[in-house]
């Protein structure tokens, strides 16, 4: 069993409700790695020189950004919303995400359908939560959620992004409504689960935080990020061994990613002698 100190120390290094970004119907900036969230609806029509933009903001985001500022120099209306996507994307992969949070929100403000005005807006809200400014993406993410109304699967995943800023700006009873909404509406949604026990952990629910990890671990066995957060539940529940098998299984499935780094971290504290055994 790990020492008070070596305890407190993982207890405060553990993971918290950071931005993320998944993965929707329409591709969002994603920092790397990021999981996968199914999408809440069918994918809308996305037009073959959309979709090579796209492409080519992955491979080549400086490229693909000024090819979308020509594109959406020439487009008038809603046209300009494909150039307004793919500009955002690729602001995304440069690391620009105050000025990708306005290409998603130029692209929701002239969209006219509610569901793809939600997507969009939940796309700037990401990037806003991605930028630290989570007032911004809390504002972005709860337009986002009104939009989707007619769609529950959908309000529930930006739900689940909502939470995130609304945790960070310490709205924690907020926070536990927009969990238990995206659970129920959105069961499917990994990150959903995840966070659920990372608020139950930190609020010391250890017993909700096993069964709410155990629940986004079968969703998304492979994420090393609820493989992080399944040991930090585990060794705070007195279950060493359990702890040390969920590291182990980050690194071995994601060893170059900042989960491993922290695993390994983590590893090493567990293996640190207590001094009740001596030198």
């Amino acid at each position: 069993m790990l020492i008070p100190a070596a305890l407190m120390m993982l207890q405060a290094s553990a993971p918290t409700m950071t931005p993320r970004m998944p993965t929707t119907a329409l591709p969002i900036p994603r920092r790397k790695p990021a999981p996968s969230v199914p999408a809440a609806a069918p994918a809308p029509l996305v037009s073959s020189r959309l979709s090579a933009c796209l492409a080519q903001a992955e491979s080549d985001p400086a490229a693909a950004l000024a090819s979308a500022e020509a594109w959406g120099a020439a487009a008038k209306g809603t046209a300009a919303i494909d150039p307004a996507q793919c500009r955002g994307t690729a602001l995304g992969e440069l690391g620009r995400w105050s000025d990708a949070v306005s290409a998603f929100t130029l692209a929701r403000d002239l969209e006219v359908l509610p569901e793809r005005k939600a997507r969009f807006g939940a796309m700037a809200g990401n990037a806003a939560l991605a930028a630290g400014d989570n007032a911004r993406a809390d504002s972005l993410l709860a337009a986002a959620h009104a939009d989707a109304a007619a769609s529950p699967a959908l309000a529930g995943d930006i739900a689940i992004d909502r939470a995130r800023a609304l945790f960070a700006l310490g709205k924690t009873d907020a926070v536990a409504a927009a969990l238990a909404e995206g659970r129920a509406a959105s069961p499917g949604n990994a990150n959903g689960w995840l966070l659920s026990a990372t608020l139950a952990r930190k609020q010391n629910r250890l017993a909700e935080a096993q069964g709410w990890i155990e629940r986004a671990a079968a969703l998304a066995p492979a994420d090393p990020g609820i493989g992080l957060e399944a040991g930090v539940i585990a060794v705070l529940s007195g279950h060493d061994e359990a702890a040390r098998r969920s590291w182990q299984s980050v690194i071995a499935a994601a060893p170059g990613s900042p989960q491993a780094a922290t695993a390994r971290g983590y590893l090493a504290q567990l293996a640190a002698p207590s001094p009740s055994k001596g030198p």
